[in-house]
């Protein structure tokens, strides 16, 4: 068979719960409101996997671990302050060899690195604007107008189209920023849910009781931490924030990358919402409720944006006779708080957080309307790319080709255990560091600089509500978890 182009679409903080084909609390809403059409149809012709996972659930380490199949403590980038060290293999050149071209698009979002093993790369710096925001080429930095996640589409359509050498297979990374806060939504869908109600999480009011410490200690929540001007964009007003001043400290919602015509819209739709909030004086668990919705449908709206972008590609991939030999993989650095704990972001081993979206399609190859309960990892990625492609896989990675599962068949030896390893305390959010494993039904967390521990029983208390670790009937499951995390730590060179 000829060698598969292959599309690989990233996003960045995208909660599984937000795409109608995962199984999720949220989902009979997502798919009610048609939020994730062009993302479902990747799981109703190919494949969901619903146990994906990080090994470092924030957003540079995620994207390291991508490129180079090894977890954080091997690639180096342990937390968002971690420089990358771009002469290590990374699986993008060792496609460059099998004979593909190579393209990377979006956000890149890996300190002091520029990419490395593309025919092509157009990238945004840092975390990126979602108006008017700023691209960096080889040839140097330019400005664009509009919005981030059609403009990125843009980008990537026009080198599929126009700039690669079409008798040559292709891997393009098409990453977005979306929805990635401060959750900014296009103009046209700034009213998109505005006369629906949005589902509330069944533990949006946490008290973190029955809970390991450092749950209660977070700087986190919707309620307590997410800022009137910043996330919920309150204020200020227009007259505060000059626009197009350059110079002026950053606003809530990066007004100053918005041409006039922009803001007008903004305004006319938030403003007259914002003067009823002023007026309402809310308080308690009314204020929670404003807070929670506020956030969930830009949350939601940023969604809705990015599966129509989505759609666009898959519409060119049709279009031009590339779907039938084309793997297309949608996922995202990581999982996202929607309110469950209370909390909004990410960096937790709780699933919400260390859940990854993944959905495949490939029709060449593999069947449609699979369900994959294995148990997948981030590590993976490189190694199933390169398998793909017919390239050897360096034995320096750590994960494994992903291809068995998406052919239909889940090899007997496949892996029984996930490891992960979260870094950055102190920091922004007050997650403490922590270590553990996970297996088909538990979870056992080791916080390690206050020596506590927590195990769920993740078929009886799917949203994590009641630690486990000093119950005398799961003295035996702790046990042995806690001698495979010892394992793990010593098989992966973790010390």
């Amino acid at each position: 068979m000829k060698q598969p182009n292959i599309l690989f679409i990233f996003s960045d903080d995208h909660a599984f719960q937000a795409i109608g084909a995962h199984q999720s609390w949220l989902q009979d809403f997502v798919s009610a409101q048609e939020i994730t059409p062009h993302l479902d149809s990747l799981a109703r012709d190919g494949a969901v996997f619903e146990r994906c996972y990080c090994g470092n659930s924030i957003c540079a380490p995620s994207r390291a671990t991508v490129l180079t199949g090894k977890h954080s403590h091997k690639n180096g980038v342990t937390d968002l302050d971690s420089d990358f060290d771009a002469s290590q293999v990374q699986f993008p050149a060792l496609m460059q060899a099998a004979g593909y071209q190579t393209a990377m698009v979006g956000k890149w979002h890996l300190n002091n690195a520029t990419p490395v093993g593309f025919d092509y790369w157009d990238i945004l710096p840092g975390q990126g604007h979602y108006y008017q925001p700023d691209f960096i080429t080889p040839d140097g930095t330019r400005r664009v107008e509009g919005y981030a996640t059609d403009i990125t589409t843009d980008l990537a359509l026009e080198w599929l189209d126009a700039g690669r050498d079409k008798a040559s297979p292709f891997m393009l990374m098409l990453h977005h920023k979306a929805p990635h806060r401060t959750w900014q939504p296009p103009l046209h869908y700034l009213h998109y849910l505005d006369d629906v109600t949005v589902p509330e999480p069944p533990n949006l009011r946490d008290t973190y009781a029955n809970r390991a410490s450092p749950a209660s200690q977070h700087e986190m929540g919707i309620m307590d931490h997410m800022l009137l001007d910043y996330d919920l964009k309150v204020e200020p007003t227009r007259e505060a924030w000059p626009v197009g001043a350059d110079d002026q400290p950053e606003p809530p919602w990066n007004v100053t990358r918005m041409t006039p015509t922009q803001l007008d819209a903004w305004e006319a739709a938030y403003g007259p919402k914002n003067q009823m909030f002023r007026e309402s004086e809310l308080s308690g668990d009314a204020l929670l409720q404003w807070k929670y919705q506020r956030y969930i449908k830009d949350y939601l709206r940023c969604i809705k944006s990015l599966d129509d972008n989505v759609g666009r590609v898959l519409a060119y991939l049709e279009r031009e006779g590339l779907a039938e030999n084309t793997l297309v993989i949608y996922s995202s650095d990581q999982g996202f708080y929607l309110g469950e704990h209370g909390w909004f972001d990410k960096r937790w081993m709780y699933e919400e957080s260390f859940r990854m979206p993944f959905l495949a399609r490939w029709p060449a190859r593999c069947p449609a309307g699979q369900t994959v309960n294995a148990l997948a990892q981030n590590i993976d990625f490189a190694p199933t790319f390169l398998d793909v492609a017919g390239a050897d896989i360096p034995d320096e990675m750590q994960g494994v080709s992903l291809l068995p599962l998406l052919e239909g068949e889940t090899p007997s030896e496949w892996r029984k255990h996930l490891y992960y390893h979260y870094y950055m305390f102190p920091a922004e959010h007050s997650v403490a560091r922590h270590r553990g494993v996970r297996t088909d039904r538990y979870k056992l967390i080791h916080y390690y600089q206050t020596g506590e521990w927590e195990l769920f029983d993740l078929e009886r208390d799917g949203f994590e509500m009641k630690n486990l670790y000093a119950d005398a009937a799961y003295a035996s499951v702790r046990d042995d978890l806690k001698q495979d995390l010892d394992s793990l730590r010593t098989s992966l060179d973790d010390h």
